[in-house]
Formats: structure tokens, sequence, C-alpha cells
């Protein structure tokens, strides 16, 4: 397989030389210059070359392949496009930019996921649509009951890996059997771990991959950070560096529904706008959940790795892990979700003592991550009253106030009494609290992990990647092979006349 990395970068989308109405689309959805991820793919894709396109969420790729896929619908009417998705929001919001970006070549698409009505899905079907995204077990279901007949040209697994972690990588493989032979093939994914590279090898015919700048480690606009604490602190912690950071939005993953609903309440305690996600909430409060943090009335959401599956927000400040990831390409996955679209963003991990061999694992794996000490109480404190004596500074007296103080001097008090004991109140108010140390010092970190690392007595040699389906499959019970079964006949040829 022949890789390419990015040379020339484009910069301009006319250059591609894609057709009046999708360069209309383009500007109004306001793209301006091209990313590296679509110089890099949309050239090899135009040609219809079937590829593999390592790229992290955010740097563009839902337009890297839609573009060059839109073009080719607008010039081949009757053909059509399928795209596999994780998630029923990332679904949606790819059949929403693809909308965008080909509305004025009258694109018409679908997402097609669980929890929604199959006649309807299958109603607007059969009025015509050239675009389905959809996750692999809806459609799955439909393709198995015969209710989908669809012979697509183009073929998109956005998120590969996502959808392997998510244990659907024998529903792909069975999807893949109704797709025709010649159709071309994109995946795209920013890990390739070996089942991934299975698909590429059953499914794609020489294809062409290409690595985007920064795919499969972690973006240099994210600042890495963890940091030692014990079982019993993981709340205190995230609560001490929600207050000291003070995010503008922020992720904190964690492990289980109890965790998301014990840190939402301790957060909310404290006057946070937090809310849970995780996989016991029904779909209508979780769409509302993910539209106010986007929004912003929600600014901390603590989520489960898999709730937050094909969650995308642009300006996410701050990740949180509450415990070290299982795998590097997870912790990949969920630090990509800050420091996007040209931002910064900050990572931070809490460890435990005893996964201090994890940790020295993971960093290997995925490059250097800085050991930090919590805040102190006093040093919280002292930050409060800093920020209060400024914003005392600055404020405007009113003319209520002026008459307050009169009185209170009336009273018998100083003008220096009133200022002292009203920014006392201030600081007062909303003190932070909590143990005064929280975690491990910096030095005793660095200490820690200068004394050479114990050898395991399991002969493991790195930190674990993703080596085949996790998590209960799919297509584990019976639902008929399907085999041999393909989309329904039609012209299945797909190379660019």
């Amino acid at each position: 397989m022949k890789t390419l990395t990015p040379t020339k970068e484009a910069t301009s989308f006319e250059e591609f030389g894609f057709a009046d109405t999708i360069l209309q689309g383009i500007k109004e959805a306001g793209f301006e210059t091209p990313s590296p991820v679509q110089s890099l793919a949309i050239p090899a894709l135009l040609e219809g070359q079937d590829a593999t396109v390592m790229a992290a969420t955010g740097t563009g790729k839902t337009a890297a392949y839609g573009l060059p896929s839109l073009d080719y619908l607008v010039r081949h009417p009757k053909e059509t496009m399928l795209v596999m998705a994780p998630t029923r929001e990332l679904a949606g919001q790819i059949s929403d930019e693809l909308y965008r970006l080909g509305k004025f070549a009258n694109i018409r698409s679908i997402a097609i996921y669980g929890g929604r009505s199959y006649g309807r899905q299958t109603d607007i079907i059969s009025r015509g649509v050239n675009v389905i995204v959809a996750t692999p077990g809806r459609l799955l279901d439909l393709l198995d009951s015969g209710r989908l007949k669809f012979s697509p040209s183009i073929v998109v697994l956005d998120e590969a890996d996502e959808m392997l972690d998510m244990g659907f990588l024998d529903d792909i493989q069975r999807i893949m059997d109704y797709v025709p032979d010649r159709a071309q093939t994109l995946l795209f994914s920013a890990t390739l771990p070996a089942p991934i590279q299975g698909l590429i090898k059953k499914f794609q015919k020489n294809p062409v991959m290409l690595k985007a700048a920064g795919a499969g480690s972690a973006s240099l606009q994210i600042d890495q950070s963890f940091y030692v604490v014990g079982e019993e602190e993981r709340d205190l912690a995230a609560l001490r560096l929600i207050e000291s950071m003070n995010p503008e939005k922020c992720i904190v993953f964690c492990r289980t529904r109890e965790e998301t609903d014990r840190l939402t309440s301790t957060l909310l305690g404290r006057s946070f706008p937090a809310a849970p996600l995780h996989g016991d909430i029904d779909q209508s409060r979780r769409e509302k959940t993910i539209r106010d943090f986007r929004q912003g009335r929600v600014k901390i959401l603590v989520a489960t790795d898999v709730a937050a599956r094909g969650l995308d927000v642009a300006d996410v400040s701050h990740v949180f892990n509450y415990h070290i990831p299982g795998n590097s390409e997870s912790y990949i996955h969920r630090i990509g979700r800050t420091g996007r679209a040209g931002r910064s963003g900050e990572a931070i991990t809490f460890v435990a003592p005893g996964e201090m061999r994890r940790l020295r694992m993971l960093k290997q794996a995925v490059g250097d991550i800085k050991p930090a000490s919590i805040p102190t109480l006093r040093d919280l404190r002292r930050r409060e009253v800093e920020r209060m004596t400024a914003l005392v500074n600055e404020a405007e007296g009113t003319k209520e106030a002026v008459r307050q103080v009169e009185r209170l001097v009336e009273a018998g008090l100083t003008a220096e009494e009133i200022a002292v004991r009203a920014l006392s109140l201030l600081i007062q108010k909303d003190a932070p609290t909590g143990p005064e140390k929280i975690g491990w010092e910096v030095d005793r970190i660095n200490e820690f992990l200068s004394r050479p690392a114990p050898r395991s007595s399991s002969g493991g040699r790195g930190f674990p990647s993703r080596g085949g389906s996790r998590g209960p499959s799919r297509g584990s019970y019976d639902r008929g092979s399907g085999k041999g079964r393909k989309f329904e006949s039609g012209d299945s040829g797909r190379r660019r006349s």
C-alpha cells in the first residue's frame, strides 16, 4: 500500500475543479481554504481510488471525503453514497454537513439509526436520496429484513476504529457483503489497530494510504498533564482543578454511570453548570444534554466513554480522564475532543499510585505527558482574593451603593471598615473548600518515576492496543448469514470517467 503524507497544501477549493454547485455549498458553509487532510485526500479521492485515511476528529475529514463524493454524484446523478458512522449523533452531524455542502446540487441525504421509526426512514429512502449515513446496527437490520435496497457507488467507513471499539466489526463485515464489488471504499480512522488493517486487506482494492499530519498521535496543540491522586481523591481533584482552571467547556470521562452521577452532583453542588451523559439516559434527554453543551448552557459534560462516542463539539477547552484510559487509542480519541480547528486545548489525566506502570507505557505510546501538582487550598483562596480585588477595583459605584455607604458612615463606620467588610463578604461567598492538599506534588512524582521500572511478571511489552472487537458484538446472535446477498442490482462500476 502506497503511503502519502502532506506536501504542498491547496490554497483554495477552486483548485480541485469541483462543480459550481458544490463550490456554492462550500462558500455558504464558510470554508475558505482546505485543511491539511482535505488537501491530502481530495485529489486521490477525485481519481476514484480506494483510500485509507488516518485523520483525527476535528480536522475536516467529513468534507475531505464528502466534497469529492458529492462532486461525483453531481456528475453521475443516478449514483449513490453510503457512510457508516459509530453513533447516531455523528451520523446526524455527517448527514447535516453533507446536505449543506450539496444543497445547491439538490443532494438529498438521510441519517439512519436506532430509536426512530423504521417506516419513516424507509419511506424517505423510497422517495429518493443520494446519500445514506447510518450506524451499522440499524443499517444491517434494514438490509437483512429486505427493507433497504441500495446500490452505493461510494462507501465510507468514518471513525472506523471507534466502530471497532463499540463491537461493530462483525456488522461491518456483513454490510460489506452487500456492497457492489467495484464500489469505491474509503476508510477514515484516527488509528489503525489490527482488525482495521484486516478490513483494509479484505475490502479495499489497491488502496492508497493517506496520513494527515499528527494522525495516530496527540495534537501538538493539546497541553497534556497528569496528576497522581488516591482513589478516594478523584472527585476532590476534579473539583479543585475545575475551580482553578475555570474551563470554558470541558468533558470529564468516567468509567461508570455511578461515577458520572456522583461527580455531576458534586459539581452542581458547587454551582457549576454540569450534566451527566451515560447509557441509562433516554434519547430525548441525551439529545437535550448535547444540545445544551453545544450552546453553552452546560459547560461541563461528565460522560462515560461509550456515551460520548461520536460527540463532535468544536470548542471544548479541556478534557479530563477521571481514570487512565485502557489503551493508547482511547486516550488519543478522548483528548482529540479538544485542541481542534486551530484552537489550543488541555488534557488532564488522573493516575492512582498503583497505575504508574501503565502511565509509563502510555507515555511511551503517545509522547510526553507532563506531571503536575494540584493547587493547594491556600493557592486557590489567594487567587480568589486577587480576582475579587480586581473586580472591585474595576467596578463603578452606583447611586444606591453611595447611599448605603453614607448610611453606614452615619452609623459610625469608617470608609476603610466598610470596604474591608464588603470585600470580606465577597471573598467568603464562593470561597473554595476542601482539604489543603490533594494528590502528589511534582517532586514526589518525578522521584518515583526516576526509579527503575519494575519488570512485569506477565511479560507485557507495552501499553495495550485494541486487538479486536471490544464489547458484545451485535452479530453474536442468529440473524441469518446474509451471505452472498447484495444491494439491488444496478451499475456498480465506480471509476472516474
